[in-house]
């Protein structure tokens, strides 16, 4: 297997997690195979810390990081994939089999942090969870029983990463932006799409859900997005400029 600090840049970032034991199960498989990085966002039970199932693994599961939403365990990340069983559910993000989203998280690891996110036991990751991530990833199950123990499904995906020891990897330094930017751009545009009423109020929460989904979908490098946060700023400041003279008055010949 890889040595372990190629997997430095991955954070497993389990979200509303409700059993400890399955949280335990998740750090017990990071150690088995080399990394080193949990975050967890709003676990159930706040004594998961304790886990009787992290064998050998109670230094990981004890420096754990706890978040309380997916923006704050994902900020630092430049690339953010989703994991999901499917199910019925309506996907509006590209698909990836675990073989091919494996390769592709571990060109990226090299260069910049990503995040590998896993959804709570009895849901999966949320239509907002999801909104975060850049793409999504399953591991092909059998069609009548698709559903994984949630530290079962760590292991599983942690498995593929690490035994895909040939891949191509790139050092060069990632220009993509990092989450945190993405999400300054994207409440930034909800803003101004409020204040022009282009949305309003009572469909803001669905419609920022769509707008981060698009934002991710532009795949910003990071002078961009800065670019897009200064002229974001700038038209509000306008706007709000402009709500503070008032009406102007005509002026007669």
């Amino acid at each position: 297997m890889p040595a372990s600090n190629k997997f430095d840049n991955l954070r497993v970032v389990l979200v509303a997690a409700r059993n400890p034991l399955n949280i335990g199960a998740a750090a017990r498989a990071m150690s088995n195979f080399g990394f080193r990085h949990l975050r967890v966002v709003n676990p159930y039970q706040v004594a998961f810390r304790e886990a009787r199932s992290a064998v050998h693994a109670t230094d990981l599961l004890a420096q754990a990081q706890e978040y309380a939403t997916v923006a704050e365990a994902i900020a630092d990340c430049r690339l953010v994939v989703g994991t999901t069983a499917i199910r019925h559910r309506e996907l509006q993000h590209p698909l990836k089999v675990l073989k091919d989203g494996a390769r592709i998280i571990l060109k990226r690891l090299p260069a910049s942090p990503v995040a590998l996110l896993f959804g709570s036991e009895r849901f999966g990751l949320s239509n907002d969870d999801m909104s975060h991530c850049h793409w999504l990833m399953h591991i092909p199950t059998r069609d009548d029983h698709i559903s994984m123990n949630l530290g079962q499904a760590v292991a599983v995906c942690l498995y593929e990463l690490a035994r895909e020891t040939k891949i191509a990897i790139s050092k060069k330094e990632d220009a993509t932006a990092p989450a945190r930017e993405l999400d300054r751009m994207t409440a930034l545009l909800v803003e101004t799409l409020l204040k022009s009423e282009f949305i309003n109020t009572r469909t803001a929460p669905s419609s920022e859900e769509k707008l981060r989904r698009m934002v991710r979908r532009l795949n910003l490098r990071q002078g961009d997005a800065e670019l897009w946060l200064g002229i974001l700023r700038q038209i509000l400041w306008k706007m709000n400029a402009s709500e503070k003279a008032g009406p102007r008055e005509t002026r007669k010949s």
